[in-house]
């Protein structure tokens, strides 16, 4: 069953996802959400910046459901910050390609609270944007998506093992390359022996410092795959987990 699932549902989930994005987009004007600014000090642990931001609400009880609130108060972690607006895209009510139509469509039980998905699967995903240590954004090297082989970023390995491409790109000013603004770029990587695939995301907020780790919070996008400055930026980065694997995985679950 779930090789069908992977073979014929998985791409539809994942088109039909990135066309609603892409619909939705073309209402707006603007090229992302900021994830908003932030102190670069923050005076509590992990768990508690979440929990004292709006913006991470919902990330925060997903936290809790997955088992890893220990982890977050008590680790030296880097998490790169999907906000609340990732899930309310990704598990939706009435738009074409998220989990709830297709749940509906499919004649399984709709996801009413954060708790009806399981706790192994919001884990799973959870971990691909965590890492063991502190990295704020000047200990990641260059990144130029325009010259990857001279500026490649670097490969890092997640809590669970996933792969990620972080780097810093520096922006030009006027015409002269690298000179201008930095910003940082997570990159996930769905097959490790083929990382020229990979689905990028920009960073809105970086270097917030809790006590026991970095946060670093990753933009909404509002467009199609495309540059912000000379940060590649895809839809994927609007999905919980990057690539459709959450829904295949809730959806098999029910």
């Amino acid at each position: 069953m779930k090789n069908i699932i992977n073979q014929y549902i998985k791409p539809i989930i994942y088109c039909s996802v990135l066309l609603t994005m892409m619909v939705a987009s073309c209402k707006q004007d603007d090229y992302y959400v900021d994830g908003g600014k932030a102190d670069p000090k923050f005076k509590g642990n992990m768990m508690e910046y979440l929990e004292s931001n709006p913006k991470f609400d919902t990330i925060a009880q997903i936290v809790k459901l997955a088992g890893m609130e220990e982890a977050f108060k008590n680790e030296e972690l880097t998490f790169f910050a999907p906000t609340d607006e990732v899930i309310r895209r990704t598990i939706g009510i009435y738009a074409t390609g998220t989990l709830n139509t297709l749940l509906f469509d499919l004649g399984k039980d709709t996801i009413k609270v954060l708790a009806d998905v399981q706790p192994e699967i919001w884990r799973k995903y959870l971990n691909r944007y965590l890492f063991k240590g502190k990295m704020t954004a000047k200990d990641y090297p260059q990144l130029d998506f325009r010259l990857k082989p001279l500026y490649p970023g670097g490969f890092y390995t997640g809590y669970n093992r996933d792969l990620a491409n972080i780097g810093v790109v520096y922006n030009p000013v006027n015409g002269v390359n690298y000179i201008g603004y930095r910003q940082l770029s997570f990159s996930y990587i769905p097959d490790p022996a083929n990382p020229d695939n990979f689905l990028p995301a920009a960073i809105a907020s970086s270097d917030i410092q809790p006590t026991n780790g970095v946060i670093h919070v990753i933009a909404v996008a509002t467009g199609g795959s495309y540059f912000i400055g000379e940060t590649m930026q895809s839809f994927a980065a609007n999905m919980y987990g990057f690539d459709g694997e959450f829904l295949t995985d809730v959806i098999l679950s029910k």
